[in-house]
C-alpha cells in the first residue's frame, strides 16, 4: 500500500469511476474499485477494460499493482476513508435524476463505519446529482444513525474521448464540503495536479456541474439555430462561428454547428436542471428551447435528404459513425439512434459503420446492415451521412467513396469534412448551415 498517499475507494467502474481510479493510482494512491457487476470486476481483474477510452488501458496496466477490484464494499471500507461514488444517475421518465444507485451505496455502508474522527469515512460524490442531493443524503445518514459519515461533493468534468488527459490536467477542481477533515483530504488528493480550486458549499458545487453542462449545451443549440438561419440567408455558419469565436467573451469552443448533442451528460444534465427548477416552482424557459432545438436538429437531416432525393422509400443511406462523439464507444443519446430509426420508418435501407462503437450499437439499433469499414458502408449508397467525426472519416479518399456509391450526395452532419475534396470527387457536398453548393464545389 502506498506510504506517500492515502488509499481511496471508488464505487462504480464506468467511464467516470474507472478513469478516476486509474488517475489516483497514477498519482500514487492504492485504489479499491467496487462494482456490483461481477462480470465487469472479473474482466478488470483479468486486465480487460470494458469501455473504450484512449489511454485508459495503458494507465490501468501501468498501475495494476495499486488497483484492486472487488464486488464487496467492505473491501474498500476496511482500507480507505474516502469513498468516491461514481455510480449512474440516469434520467427517469419524469426527467428527474434516478438516485437509486446512490442511495444503494448509502444503504450498503454499515453504521459502525461512520464513527467520525480519525477512524471515520466520507462519501465523495462524483456522480452527477441535482443540487440539494447532499443535504438530502445527510438527512438520510442521520436517520440511519450514521452521524460520523462525512459528505463531500466533487463533481467530475471529464470529457469522454479525452478523460485521461482531463483527469491529469483539469481546468478546475470543485469541492463542496462542510469545512471538515473530509474536504481537506480531498483537496490534498488533488493537490499534485496543481489545478485551480473552487472550494465551496455542497449545494453550490452540485450546481456548478449542472450549470456548466447546461451552458455548453446552450452554446451548441444557439449555433445550430444560427446555422439554420444561415441556410436561409446564404451565409456560411463556419465563417460566422470563426468571427464570433475571436471575441474572447464568446470563444471558439462549442460553436461547431451540426446535428445536435448527445452522450451521457448534456441531455441528462440539461433535463435534470430544467426539472430541478420546475420542482422548485421556477420555469426555466431557456432550457426548454435548448432541448427542443437539439431534438429538431437531428431531424433536419431527414429534411435535407428529402430535398435532394425525394422519397426515401427504397433509398440506400450510409451512416458513418454511430457513437455520440469520436474517441468513445458511448451510444447514450447518440444522434445515430434517431437517424437510423427515422430513416427506416421512411422506407430507407441503412448501412452503418463505426470503428469502435459497433458492439454497443448492435444492442440498440435494429434493421440496419453493419459494414466492415467506411467503403463497405458506402457500397451502393444513394447518400452518405457523416454522423460522428472519427479521424478516419475525415481522411477518406473521396474518389474511392464515389466509386462505391450509386448516388452523389454527401451530407456532412458535423461540418468536419473537406468540402472541396468531396466536390472534387464529383460528389455533392451539403453541410449544416454552409453556403451554396456551387460555392463549396467551385
Amino acid at each position: 500500500m502506498s506510504a506517500e498517499r492515502q488509499p481511496i475507494g471508488v464505487i462504480g467502474t464506468g467511464y467516470v469511476g474507472l478513469v478516476t481510479a486509474a488517475g489516483f493510482a497514477q498519482l500514487g494512491s492504492d485504489v479499491f474499485c467496487i462494482d456490483i457487476d461481477a462480470d465487469k470486476i472479473a474482466r478488470l481483474k483479468a486486465g480487460e477494460i470494458p469501455i473504450y477510452e484512449p489511454g485508459l488501458a495503458e494507465m490501468v496496466a501501468a498501475n495494476s499493482a495499486r488497483m484492486h477490484f472487488s464486488t464487496k464494499i467492505a473491501d474498500a471500507l476496511a482500507r480507505a476513508r474516502l469513498l468516491f461514488v461514481a455510480v449512474g444517475t440516469p434520467p427517469t421518465y419524469s426527467g428527474d435524476a434516478d438516485l437509486s444507485a446512490v442511495h444503494a451505496v448509502v444503504e450498503a455502508i454499515p453504521a459502525g463505519s461512520a464513527r467520525g474522527g480519525e477512524q471515520g469515512h466520507a462519501l465523495v460524490m462524483k456522480s452527477t446529482v441535482p443540487a440539494g442531493t447532499g443535504a438530502s443524503i445527510k438527512r438520510v445518514l442521520a436517520e440511519q444513525g450514521k452521524h460520523g459519515l462525512c459528505y463531500v461533493s466533487c463533481p467530475e468534468f471529464l470529457k469522454e474521448g479525452s478523460a485521461v488527459k482531463d483527469f491529469m490536467s483539469p481546468d478546475r477542481v470543485v469541492i463542496g464540503d462542510d469545512g471538515d477533515w473530509a474536504g481537506d483530504a480531498v483537496v490534498e488528493l488533488y493537490a499534485p495536479l496543481d489545478a485551480p480550486l473552487v472550494r465551496t458549499d455542497i449545494a453550490s458545487a452540485e450546481m456548478v456541474k449542472l450549470a456548466s453542462n447546461a451552458f455548453l449545451a446552450t452554446k451548441i443549440s444557439f449555433i445550430n439555430e444560427i446555422a439554420n438561419v444561415c441556410e436561409e440567408t446564404g451565409a456560411d455558419v463556419v465563417e460566422v462561428a470563426k468571427g464570433m469565436g475571436l471575441d474572447d467573451r464568446i470563444g471558439h469552443k462549442f460553436l461547431q454547428a451540426g446535428i445536435g448533442f448527445g452522450g451521457s451528460c448534456f441531455p441528462k444534465d440539461v433535463n435534470a436542471l430544467k426539472q430541478l427548477a420546475g420542482n422548485s416552482g421556477y420555469h426555466f424557459q431557456l432550457l426548454n428551447a435548448v432541448i427542443e432545438v437539439n431534438e429538431l436538429q437531428k431531424r433536419r437531416v431527414i429534411s435535407k435528404l428529402l430535398k435532394h432525393l425525394g422519397s426515401l422509400v427504397g433509398v440506400k443511406v450510409c451512416l458513418l459513425g454511430l457513437a455520440f462523439k469520436p474517441n468513445t464507444d458511448d451510444m447514450r443519446d447518440a444522434s445515430s439512434l434517431v437517424l437510423s430509426a427515422r430513416l427506416q420508418a421512411d422506407g430507407a435501407h441503412v448501412r452503418v459503420y463505426d470503428p469502435v462503437a459497433e458492439r454497443e450499437a448492435r444492442s440498440l439499433i435494429r434493421g440496419v446492415h453493419f459494414a466492415t469499414d467506411a467503403l463497405d458502408a458506402a457500397q451502393g449508397a444513394d447518400a452518405v451521412v457523416l454522423v460522428t467525426e472519427w479521424r478516419e472519416f475525415l481522411e477518406l479518399d473521396w474518389a474511392q467513396v464515389a466509386a462505391r456509391m450509386s448516388g452523389k450526395l454527401v451530407l456532412d452532419g458535423r461540418n468536419a469534412l473537406d468540402a472541396h475534396a468531396v466536390a472534387a470527387a464529383g460528389l455533392t457536398y451539403e453541410g449544416i448551415g454552409r453556403g451554396s453548393l456551387t460555392s463549396l464545389s467551385g
